[in-house]
């Protein structure tokens, strides 16, 4: 992956957000099973700049009236409906796909691609043969059991990020993130 970071990343607050969009992250949700992931997803989306986020299946339309996007990312990052994730790979994006599947790679030893559209299945289902088909890769994330949808995208989202080589922390970061009520200090 390929960031080009400043000299003193610190020195300005929102350069997390500059090196973060150097590379595109998209995000697919085969048929999420609650809005409660959805909502989730979206925060995650936000936190680590993703550009948009596309979904399968009826079962968020239904339920989407339960607002759980609680930092109001909809607002800034597209999220969008599709009858298959295969009609909305973004131009250029590489489509890696995240299961527990046999064969896959450990999410450990994966090098992500620039531009990547990450697919998802569902906690009560997986992602369809053709889109595993058509992906570029297939990561899993290797843990005891399996996590919900939400941390799954956070996890693979924060590896993204970490093994960008970029290096960026400070206290201007930290008082942009936190939430208000936030005060603690070392």
């Amino acid at each position: 992956m390929s960031f080009n970071a400043p000299s003193n990343p610190t020195s300005n607050p929102t350069s997390a957000s500059t090196f973060l969009q150097n590379g595109s992250a998209y995000i697919g949700l085969t048929n999420p099973k609650s809005p409660t992931n959805v909502g989730s997803v979206m925060r995650a989306a936000g936190c680590y700049q993703a550009k948009a986020v596309f979904y399968t299946g009826e079962r968020y339309t239904r339920a989407a009236k339960f607002q759980t996007d609680t930092k109001a990312m909809r607002d800034s990052i597209p999220l969008q409906a599709a009858e298959s994730l295969l009609d909305v790979v973004p131009d250029g994006a590489k489509m890696v796909c995240v299961e527990l599947v046999e064969g896959a790679t450990p999410l450990p030893e994966f090098v992500h691609p620039e531009n990547a559209f990450y697919v998802f299945g569902p906690e009560d289902g997986t992602i369809e043969q053709a889109v595993v088909d058509n992906a570029d890769a297939v990561v899993y994330v290797p843990t005891i059991g399996c996590m919900n949808l939400a941390a799954t995208v956070n996890v693979l989202l924060y590896d993204r990020l970490a093994k960008s080589g970029l290096s960026f922390a400070g206290d201007a970061l930290i008082r942009q993130s936190r939430d208000r009520n936030n005060n603690v200090k070392v």
